[in-house]
């Protein structure tokens, strides 16, 4: 893929964050969720680059666009798998709390896995901890490997967990482990992304969460050198067999991170919707506005981050 593309993303994730931030603690995640997935397909027309969605909003009779099997860009190479989330976030935009963000991964044609919408237990960490975890191990275990590999002592780790009741265990296992514990309301894409950054004081993610967004964290963490491991968690036998019908024999197999993203060729684009740990929010001043991303390229390794200066009278395209 062109390096160039690495800036035409960010162009992408920047219109579905300034169209989202106007929505931002006004109650309204439906419509915020709208105008960031408008701004976004619009952008897309001028992104040089013949891509189909193969995570987005739903399937085609679920979503107006951005929908799975959408072709996008300008229909010319390099062919590319596309996973998008307008605005991984909507409850945090409508209560105006921590944490939003608008997230593109590409990958050459073929190289991302095609999850399905439903649950996935997830485990996540930074590069110094990779190889070092197992997502069928004790949390207890897991953790002491961490701690290991960072020098720390387990009561020195935070581990970020939605909150859920769902994961109670999680929490408690993690408690009685001697590990802090950041609980977050929504958003485990950026919480997966976090555990690379060390000034983010996040050191792992464990729980479950959406198997979509899965996929878009380790795209990123293939950017970071960081590591992630999932297991789909079908509810039923339809879910099964959607698992079944994606090419997995047995759908609870773990997979790792050349199941969820293959090759070495792969991008991915973040823009702060609110603030969040990594990334500020989008900041107005009548016609004029600030965003702040992240883009990086598996590749090469590597991480740009991006300040924005818009002057909004010269942005016909980007609905406000």
């Amino acid at each position: 893929m062109e390096r160039s593309l690495t800036l035409e993303l960010v162009r992408v994730t920047e219109a579905a964050a300034l169209a989202s931030a106007r929505w931002m603690g006004l109650g309204k995640k439906d419509e915020a969720d709208d105008a960031a997935t408008t701004a976004m397909r619009k952008e897309f027309e001028n992104v040089p680059m013949d891509g189909i969605v193969v995570i987005g909003e739903g399937e085609m009779d679920e979503a107006p666009m951005l929908y799975i099997g959408e072709r996008l860009g300008q229909g010319v190479a390099p062919a590319v798998d596309v996973a998008v989330d307008p605005l991984e976030g909507t409850n945090i935009v409508a209560k105006g709390t921590w944490g939003a963000i608008s997230v593109i991964a590409i990958a050459d044609r073929g190289n991302l896995l095609h999850a399905p919408d439903m649950y996935m237990e997830k485990i996540a960490v930074g590069p110094k901890a990779v190889g070092k975890v197992d997502i069928n191990a004790p949390i207890r275990d897991n953790l002491k490997a961490v701690a290991q590999a960072q020098g720390k002592d387990i009561s020195d780790l935070v581990a970020i967990v939605l909150d859920r009741d769902r994961h109670q265990r999680i929490i408690h296992e993690i408690r009685e482990a001697g590990a802090r514990i950041r609980l977050i309301s929504d958003g485990d894409v950026a919480a997966a992304i976090n555990t690379a950054f060390p000034d983010t004081g996040v050191d792992i993610l464990f729980g479950s969460g959406g198997a979509p967004e899965g996929v878009l964290a380790a795209v990123a963490l293939k950017c970071l050198g960081g590591e992630i491991q999932g297991k789909l968690l079908p509810q039923n036998e339809e879910e099964i067999e959607r698992c079944k019908r994606m090419g997995l024999a047995n759908p609870h197999q773990v997979l790792y991170m050349d199941d969820l993203v293959k090759g070495d060729d792969a991008i991915f684009a973040a823009t702060g919707v609110t603030d969040g740990e990594l990334l500020r929010g989008v900041r107005f001043q009548g016609m004029r506005a600030t965003t702040h991303s992240v883009v990086m390229r598996a590749k090469t390794g590597t991480v740009r981050f991006i300040e924005g200066n818009h002057r909004l009278e010269r942005k016909p395209r980007l609905v406000l």
